[in-house]
């Protein structure tokens, strides 16, 4: 229930706060020695703060239509984040907002990772002397005809031959004893030592021998038997004289020495390599920012229709212009040019923004 308190109140410190820029406005337009060209920039300035101070308050009515519950109803109760804290009187608030606070330090980090780098070495060349081939050794051949010389020799008109020839047989007589009967042994009647007795006879019976009978013949016999014998007949020469090769013709080789000449010629001394160049990490120092405190919304006291005059804006204008920020001519007119000067050298000069607030004046010491 505090919550849509306070937003409740927020939306309602909004709206008095816009209804007092009109009053204002409104006031400030009724005085006299006011010049009327400034007084109506001042109502515009007025006005456009109240625009923007009553779209704020559209948000916050919005906001709090969507999370207030069913039949729950708000007050205007005070607290100390949607009112301004120990405010004057006759002064002005508005939330402005905080930047973030940074603290700064230096942080090693690696600018580019180790690698490698494939440096070509190119082939490199010379010129040298070199004999060279122009033409090849070769070979030529050289007929050396035949030479002739008379010779007297024997040729054969008729070759040797060889005939058989017939031997007849040759005859003898011999004279020779032929048995015409062969010797014997017969019995004879005698008497003797040697006799035999018939025991039957009586008689004495001496066996005899009887020579063998034989007859003396002549006849022809072969002495020698016909052959025949085999004869050699030489071979019948003649003396004839004939030219001959005395050395036949044959074929030399010459041998053509090869040509050769000496040129220049390009020659490879290395050929071409790569180099692999280890190329290491890489680091830098970079400065490091790193927030301490988030930017957050804060009451600040701010110039408003109430505590400020031409005058004023004046010299916030002439001190924002030597410092070197273009806050325009000065006019005495808070117009967009001076706010966004304003705006710019509190940025660059880490203060709260979104308003012309009491420090930036303090810091270009300028009273009010």
């Amino acid at each position: 229930m505090n919550h849509f308190n306070k937003l409740a109140l927020a939306v309602g410190s909004i709206a008095i706060l816009s209804g007092c820029a009109g009053i204002n406005a409104s006031t400030g337009d009724s005085g006299s020695g006011t010049d009327s060209r400034e007084l109506r920039a001042q109502l515009e300035q007025a006005n456009t703060r109240a625009q923007k101070n009553e779209a704020e308050a559209e948000r916050l009515r919005a906001k709090l239509a969507g999370t207030q519950p069913a039949g729950a109803s708000y007050s205007a109760v005070g607290g100390d984040d949607l009112l301004p804290p120990n405010a004057q009187p006759g002064h002005c608030y508005a939330r402005v907002l905080i930047p973030a606070q940074y603290s700064t330090g230096t942080e090693t980090v690696l600018a580019r990772a180790a690698s490698e780098r494939i440096d070509v070495v190119p082939a490199e060349y010379g010129f040298v002397q070199e004999t060279v081939l122009v033409q090849e050794e070769s070979v030529r051949l050289e007929v050396i005809p035949a030479t002739y010389k008379t010779v007297t020799e024997q040729i054969m008109v008729e070759p040797e031959k060889t005939q058989i020839r017939e031997i007849p047989a040759e005859f003898e007589t011999v004279t020779e004893q032929v048995l015409v009967k062969p010797a014997s042994t017969m019995w004879k009647k005698g008497r003797g030592p040697i006799e035999r007795l018939n025991s039957s006879t009586g008689e004495i019976m001496c066996l005899v021998e009887v020579p063998a009978e034989y007859e003396t013949v002549s006849r022809k016999v072969v002495k020698t038997p016909a052959r025949t014998v085999q004869e050699t007949i030489p071979a019948k020469y003649e003396t004839v004289t004939r030219k001959v090769v005395d050395t036949p013709a044959q074929t030399r080789e010459i041998v053509v020495p090869a040509e050769y000449d000496t040129v220049r010629v390009r020659t490879l001394v290395s050929p071409a390599s790569t180099n692999v160049v280890k190329i290491p990490a890489e680091y830098k120092t970079v400065d490091t920012r790193k927030v301490v405190s988030d930017s957050r919304l804060e009451w600040r006291e701010i110039l408003c229709e109430t505590n400020t005059s031409p005058g004023l804006v004046k010299r916030l204008q002439r001190a924002l212009n030597d410092a070197g920020y273009s806050a325009g001519d000065m006019d005495g007119i808070l117009g967009n040019q001076t706010l966004a000067a304003v705006k710019q050298y509190q940025v660059d000069n880490g203060m709260p923004s979104g308003q012309l607030t009491m420090k930036v004046l303090n810091d270009l010491n300028i009273s009010l």
